[in-house]
């Protein structure tokens, strides 16, 4: 399907304002955003952004929802949600292709991405009706006790471009299976994969008679992000980004306390053990590595290679990255397409520049690919420096497909250096060796929110909760009950007999 079709059937050539509260589009007002793709360099549309006025109405009209929306019984509002991922099964081939084309990771990727919208809404729809509480004996005779969850009102949505509609789904069906409704503040970068989505729900949102305001879209930079974090109205910021950006919106919304869900950024390994399966290792680094050119909080980011196994997996790893394809995310012959921007491909050849002055080894060398079908100026070589766990350059992330390599002697010292950075995201282990996988997952093993066995740090699945600790900000979102997160917890005491017993046994005599 050429692009111009997608985004007729998407219906992007209609929209060009950055704002919406529903079904309806707003005069945004704002300055013009243009969506550049980096898999050729060609100008795809213009959005215009938000301004601080159009902001305001759209999280007015969601407040104003909200009041209805919340009376809707969950399982009502679990239906719409199921109609939401049947919408996107017809549109999970263009939508897809757009993800591909606006960010520059692969066809499949972007297909799989969809796919994961489409997961998260057939996840929500059964948590529509399993919004549970519990039910506590009290200490007072004929007294009943229990808790339940209510929505918190407003839950804005800022989500990063590496992802561009798959963590606003996680979000947003949760959210919304709650009873809440949802502002999206999407990437500059990524704007129309957004306004794609909008689309979407539009269809099945006017057809159900869904409250207008119940999912709106504002459009910005990073302005609009501060102005959701510094708001009052919206109980609940959802911000998926860098550890950098993290910090002022956790600052931002704890000054006001409200709520922060923070999504930040991983310096993920893996350990290859003495005993594992080197072939199985190879695959999952390779993956995690140079998928989506290493774009992905999750991306594996460090080797840690024991020393017995480290010249032949090295050997065996240098040899897999000669067969790299790099080319038009599009084709599918290719394995690794472009990053985001040049600022991006800066941010890359500065890493490699601090890498080597601090003394890294070059074992697969980088650089910036030019010429036919290189035009963006975004494509570029995965590299692997040898390295030390604790210089400064290692210690960062670096959104690139930058792989850094090491030795260990015993898993001890793996452990060690595996949680010796400031991230928490996501780690793996591979072995065939129980007594180490084992390890690995006890309180004296990764200290990160995800830890695999024989699996690499890449490809979370919606089922369970995802999240990260320490300078990934600690929020859980999707699986598990992460739902909880969403709504505010309620406890009540029920006196059915005809006193009123105090709890402790104190006594108040009048």
């Amino acid at each position: 399907m050429k692009m111009d079709k997608v985004l007729s059937k998407l219906g992007i050539e209609k929209v060009n304002q950055g704002a919406a509260t529903g079904t309806e589009w707003l005069k945004a007002g704002g300055e013009k955003i243009e969506s550049f793709s980096p898999v050729d360099g060609k100008r795809i549309a213009s959005v215009t952004a938000v301004t601080r006025e159009t902001y305001d109405a759209v999280i007015a009209k969601a407040q104003f929802a909200f009041a209805e929306w919340r009376m809707w019984p969950a399982p009502r509002r679990g239906e719409i949600v199921r109609q939401l991922g049947e919408e996107l099964r017809k549109y999970k081939e263009p939508l897809g292709r757009l993800v591909s084309y606006e960010m520059g990771k692969s066809l499949q990727e972007g297909l799989g991405e969809v796919q994961e919208m489409i997961d998260i809404c057939d996840f929500a729809v059964g948590m529509s009706r399993q919004l549970y509480g519990l039910t506590m004996h009290s200490e007072r005779p004929l007294h009943r006790m229990y808790e339940q969850w209510h929505p918190l009102g407003v839950v804005g949505i800022i989500s990063a471009f590496n992802f561009p509609v798959a963590v606003w789904s996680w979000n947003s069906m949760i959210a919304f299976i709650c009873g809440n409704t949802c502002v999206w503040k999407p990437s500059e970068k990524t704007p129309l994969s957004a306004i794609a989505c909008q689309n979407i729900i539009a269809t099945v949102f006017k057809a159900n008679g869904v409250p207008e305001g119940v999912c709106g879209l504002v459009v910005g930079g990073r302005e609009t992000g501060e102005w959701m974090s510094n708001d009052t109205r919206v109980p609940l910021v959802s911000a998926t980004g860098s550890t950098r950006m993290g910090k002022a919106v956790g600052a931002a919304v704890a000054g006001r306390l409200g709520r922060s869900l923070l999504e930040l950024g991983g310096n993920n390994a893996i350990i290859v053990s003495e005993h594992a399966d080197l072939n199985i290792a190879l695959r999952a680094a390779l993956f995690g590595a140079v998928g989506t050119a290493g774009q992905r909080c999750t991306t594996t980011r460090r080797l840690i290679i024991h020393e017995s196994v480290y010249d032949a997996f090295r050997k065996k790893l240098v040899a897999a990255y000669k067969q790299l394809v790099i080319g038009s995310p599009l084709d599918e012959k290719s394995h690794v397409g472009p990053l985001i921007d040049t600022d991006a491909v800066a941010a890359y050849q500065n890493t490699i520049a601090a890498v080597k002055k601090a003394g890294g080894k070059a074992i697969v060398q980088g650089g910036v690919l030019s010429g036919e079908g290189y035009e963006s100026g975004c494509y570029v070589k995965p590299c692997i420096f040898e390295v030390q766990n604790e210089w400064e350059i290692v210690q960062h992330e670096t959104f690139a497909p930058i792989l850094y390599i090491m030795k260990y002697s015993t898993l001890q010292e793996a452990i060690a250096i595996q949680n010796a950075v400031p991230q928490g995201l996501s780690s793996a282990i591979m072995t065939l060796n129980m007594r180490e996988s084992e390890l690995f997952l006890s309180h004296a093993g990764s200290d990160c929110g995800i830890a695999n066995v024989n699996i690499g740090t890449s490809g979370a699945e919606i089922g369970g909760a995802f999240g990260g600790e320490k300078e990934t900000g600690g929020g859980r979102e999707s699986g598990s009950d992460s739902w909880k997160a969403y709504m505010r917890r309620q406890t009540n005491t029920i006196n059915w007999s005809d006193q009123l017993p105090l709890a402790q046994g104190i006594k108040f005599n009048v």
